[in-house]
């Protein structure tokens, strides 16, 4: 405030005094501080959750290539997990990959953004290609929104069986019905269950860190594993043994990408602080007192993170976890609802019907379609593996190849943006890629046990996904054959002024780009023979930025005629923003509009494209057939601009393809 006085120069103005300096400095670091604890909930749910089952996986004896329970192998699997995760999230994601950011946006989708920014000026071949890998590692994310959820409320609720272990046959019953609860509240939103997710957290990891110190009390020689010594020594000397353990050490990295995903909601120095005082520390600690654990008793390689655990305090315990898993299976979920929104907003997919749950924050949406889709899929995952060891042969492959394509798409960002040497970028890239395509084969292990899911998933996206690219692309060009020409067809309108007869109102007609003529203009004048007295013909773009500033939100054209009342107004929005076109026109100078536009009696005309399969060989039939099954599940458009629908004309027309 003092500063803003002093700006506007009013006479009151006074140097802040030590008291309200410090005032002033403490409410900055308590609200720094409440952004780290945001973080804490949304972004570290699924990393956080990692030491339920990553050595329970290990060394579970029912894996098809466990690892043998010996001292040596002991220290070498934590020394492997202490640098994996060292290697993978602090140095690929957190010192390097969100340093690449798009408007401050962060995900492999902020990636394909700016790739695909690049190769509409460039027109760069490679960049293309690299656009769609992103689009595969983003195919893969649905894969891992499926998994997560699963594999993460399974691990916490078979703390049952630690407490008890009559209740074994209720794991999946219950893991089923909190799961379907979890999808039924996502239409209320995350905006009050959100506030808890951070307190909640910080009880986790602080439980976790203090169990783990605990075990290590007892054990402190496990702190030996530090050295990276143990680690190479695992995977050099036992190398057939070490090899098939990186299937499970990877689920100790699972979650890393919402760490660059979420950067635009907390930024990166909240993020950063979160992992590097908190979450890494904790989950060490973890990890090494399990590690200690083990090596007291090997047959704690049952349960290790419940067994670390004093007796009283498991079933308390077993309600946390199930709270935290809770929380990681709501943030990859809403990460699910944000990508597949990015997505169509790209086109890439349909356009859905989206519902912002949040006033205050943006990115908090729900979509309907993919709500229930996952519901369906991640109730089926868990009645079908049953377990969570069983479910993490499938987790690993979706998570490595994820974190393979983000680390090939920054490296090639660094070299063409920031115009890295070429033999920084080789020291750097060449290591950390050879570490992660280790992680890929030694998941591709797996395969025939579950690995798998997740590739097949992300085929059946990315199939989806890029057919409704090339589809999409047909029609518009077959569409713009039949519109015709705008600038010939309003000049058509002043060469024959009698042949059409000017109505009161305005009418909006809302169009996919600026050289055709919107259809149901079209037949309005051909069939109808009439215009209205104001006719804005509408735009809506689509920019690979997450939002666009309120003043470059329009663009207004008169078309060659500042008299004739026919404009053609241009809106362009983020991929992040949701379209409200009347609040939009309503914001629009009249001096540029020939006039104030009568907004509240207008009528707004779409045009409703029928698609049939054609005999021209543009697709293969079995991608026609997908890509009209898939338009039958787009959202109405009217709701989508924000239409009112009382005053919503909606004219058909037929293309194939």
């Amino acid at each position: 405030m003092a500063d803003d006085r002093q700006d506007r120069g009013s006479d009151d103005t006074a140097a802040p005094g030590p008291h309200g300096a410090a005032a002033a400095g403490g409410a900055r670091e308590a609200a720094r501080l409440a952004v780290v604890v945001g973080a804490l909930g949304v972004v570290f749910g699924d990393l956080g959750t990692s030491p339920l089952y990553t050595l329970q996986t290990l060394f579970d004896p029912d894996d098809p290539h466990p690892v043998p329970v010996s001292s040596q192998n002991v220290y070498g699997v934590i020394s492997l997990v202490f640098w994996s995760v060292t290697v993978i999230v602090s140095v690929t994601y957190v010192l390097l990959a969100m340093r690449a950011d798009n408007d401050g946006e962060g995900g492999i989708m902020a990636l394909i953004t700016l790739l695909r920014r690049w190769n509409a000026q460039g027109g760069r071949r490679a960049a293309l290609v690299l656009a769609a890998l992103g689009i595969f590692g983003a195919s893969l994310f649905f894969g891992d929104s499926m998994i997560t959820p699963a594999i993460s409320v399974l691990s916490s609720v078979e703390g049952l069986k630690v407490v008890q272990p009559s209740l074994a046959d209720a794991v999946v019953p219950v893991t089923v019905i909190i799961i379907v609860v979890l999808f039924l509240v996502q239409r209320r939103g995350t905006a009050a269950v959100g506030r808890v997710f951070g307190p909640v957290m910080v009880l986790w990891f602080t439980a976790i860190g203090a169990c783990g110190v605990s075990g290590i009390a007892d054990h402190p020689g496990i702190l030996k594993a530090l050295s990276p010594g143990y680690a190479l020594g695992f995977l050099f000397g036992h190398f057939g043994t070490a090899f098939f353990a990186m299937a499970a050490v990877v689920l100790a990295v699972t979650g890393a990408e919402a760490l660059y995903a979420d950067m635009g909601h907390f930024g990166r120095r909240s993020i950063t602080r979160a992992w590097i005082f908190l979450v890494f520390p904790a989950c060490m600690l973890s990890y090494f007192g399990q590690g200690a654990l083990i090596l007291d008793d090997p047959r704690h390689i049952s349960s290790p993170f419940f067994l670390l655990v004093p007796g009283w305090g498991r079933l308390p315990m077993v309600v946390l976890a199930t709270a935290a898993t809770i929380i990681a299976a709501q943030a990859v979920i809403t990460g699910a609802y944000s990508v597949a929104a990015q997505a169509a907003q790209l086109g890439y997919l349909p356009r859905l019907r989206i519902a912002h749950t949040s006033e205050s924050t943006y990115g908090q949406v729900y979509v309907p379609w993919v709500n229930w889709l996952l519901m369906v899929s991640v109730v089926t995952l868990v009645l079908a593996f049953r377990s969570s060891t069983a479910l993490a042969f499938a987790y690993g492959m979706a998570v490595t190849a994820t974190i393979t394509i983000t680390t090939v798409l920054f490296f090639y960002v660094a070299r063409s943006r920031w115009r890295t040497p070429v033999w920084l970028l080789a020291a750097g890239a060449v290591p950390l890629l050879a570490f992660d395509l280790l992680f890929v084969a030694a998941n591709f292990t797996k395969f025939v046990h579950g690995a798998w899911l997740p590739l097949l998933i992300g085929v059946i996206v990315f199939t989806v996904m890029t057919t409704w690219q090339h589809g999409r692309r047909i029609v518009t060009g077959q569409r713009a054959r039949v519109e015709g020409p705008l600038r010939q067809f309003v000049e058509d309108l002043h060469r024959r002024p009698t042949a059409v007869r000017q109505v009161p109102g305005t009418a909006v007609f809302l169009n996919r780009d600026k050289e055709t003529t919107p259809l149901a203009m079209r037949a309005n004048v051909e069939h109808n023979h009439v215009r209205h007295d104001q006719v804005v013909i509408l735009l809506i773009q689509v920019e690979p930025v997450p939002r666009v500033p309120a003043g470059e939100r329009a663009a207004v054209d008169d078309l060659g005629y500042s008299d004739d009342g026919i404009i053609h107004v241009t809106l362009r929005y983020g991929y992040m923003e949701t379209p409200d076109v009347p609040t939009a026109l309503a914001a629009l100078d009249p001096a540029l509009t020939e006039g104030p536009l009568d907004l509240d009696k207008a009528s707004y005309f779409l045009s409703k494209i029928e698609l049939r399969r054609g005999l021209a060989h543009t697709m293969r039939p079995w991608r026609k057939r997908l890509f009209i099954a898939t338009s039958y599940i787009a959202a109405d458009a009217a709701e989508h601009f924000g239409l009112p629908r009382e005053r919503t004309v909606i004219m058909g027309s037929t293309i194939e393809v």
